[in-house]
């Protein structure tokens, strides 16, 4: 009986310290998601120059492949560009998708739109083609993800931000995969003509985080074709 009675004290020693580790568990995930939903520990992108972008090495992805310089698309009639996260991801195809959607504007002013993907898996680039209507092209060293490559990792999932964007996605129809690595954040250029400089430069913030429509057509009016 003296046994069973000192064997009780133990037991409620175990039970509030198992009750304990289960609170302090719980206090650290709930840390956690708060901390994933605050901007203050994002990365913060660095701002690319000119002389940084019309540097990057690009390939075509046509019959006739070719590697040039970046500034070559958009030395007379300046450029848009879409760094594409992820051309399997659906929210990468959204956006795609609504910058193809200025495609008319964009005619009517000259101004070209293309797109870069950092790594082409099987079919990934062709099965993207649909939701983008510019020529595509291969960043094999990742220069439009830089000069600071910025990457979002699982913390990712418990951002509220990134859940509303994956049902916006969703609800409008939008599906994809997931093949290839769709961490390193992308975004999206408005650069002038020559030697007139990057006149919009939206970073990726967190999954999903579009660039601001009007805001690509008031940079692309203000694009000064040069002469040939």
């Amino acid at each position: 009986m003296g046994s069973e009675m000192s064997f009780l004290p133990d037991l409620g020693i175990f039970t509030m310290g198992m009750w304990s580790i289960g609170l302090g568990a719980l206090g650290a995930a709930v840390t956690g998601i708060v901390i994933a939903n605050t901007d203050l520990f994002l990365s913060k992108p660095e701002k690319a120059t000119l002389e940084f972008l019309e540097e990057i090495e690009l390939k075509s992805l046509g019959s006739e492949q070719r590697t040039f310089k970046a500034g070559e698309l958009w030395k007379k009639n300046g450029a848009v560009i879409m760094a594409v996260r992820r051309p399997g991801c659906f929210l990468c195809r959204e956006e795609a998708s609504e910058l193809s959607s200025l495609k008319p504007q964009l005619l009517k002013l000259g101004v070209p739109l293309y797109a870069v993907v950092k790594e082409k898996i099987g079919t990934e680039v062709e099965d993207f083609q649909p939701y983008f209507t510019g020529e595509i092209f291969l960043d094999e060293k990742k220069g439009f993800y830089g000069p600071r490559r910025r990457k979002m990792m699982i913390s990712g999932f418990f951002r509220y931000g990134v859940w509303q964007n994956f049902f916006r996605a969703w609800k409008s129809g939008y599906s994809g995969n997931l093949e290839g690595e769709g961490f390193t954040l992308g975004g999206v250029y408005v650069i002038g003509a020559g030697r007139q400089g990057v006149l919009l430069e939206h970073r990726e913030k967190e999954f999903g985080d579009k660039v601001n429509l009007p805001s690509v057509l008031e940079a692309a009016e203000k694009i000064k074709p040069q002469a040939s």
